[in-house]
């Protein structure tokens, strides 16, 4: 059985660990200083983080959850975001992103949003795939750019 809730302080450590297999590229430090500013209260974003755990207690998957005036192909000004979304490889395929995808639905709408979005990389078939089988629908494919001034 899977359970979700809200982060708490005493999960750190394991969201640590979640956050840092999701966005490799980022620092344990990095991760741990934005976990700090959201545990104290200070983060901007994100605005929710859910936790799935198994009936060890073990955390398995992490949800982070922001709010948007505009995501593409949405038409409200409030739109419930997915900012970050991870299953750890072994608990795949048994429930556990749709089951955070609920739990995040029913944020969303405690919140009052009518839409919720997302977006994953060009390259990922595996998140776009997911994306799919949870009832989400494709909108826009795009690129984005950056210059150094």
């Amino acid at each position: 059985m899977i359970t979700v809730r809200a982060v708490t302080p005493a999960d750190a450590a394991a969201w640590l660990a979640l956050r840092h297999a999701l966005w490799p590229d980022s620092s344990a430090g990095e991760h741990w200083d934005e976990i700090e500013r959201f545990l104290g209260g200070q983060a901007r974003e994100p605005l929710a983080v859910l936790l799935a755990f198994d009936e060890g207690g073990r955390a398995i998957g992490m949800i982070e959850l922001s709010m948007r005036s505009y995501a593409e192909g949405c038409t409200t000004d409030r739109v419930a975001y997915l900012e970050g979304w991870y299953v750890e490889p072994q608990a795949r395929g048994q429930g556990v992103g749709g089951t955070l995808i609920q739990a995040a639905e029913q944020w969303a709408r405690g919140e009052g949003c009518t839409e919720f979005a997302s977006d994953s990389s060009v390259d990922n078939d595996i998140g776009a795939a997911a994306h799919r089988a949870l009832g989400f629908t494709e909108v826009e494919v795009i690129r984005c750019f950056r210059k150094d001034l």
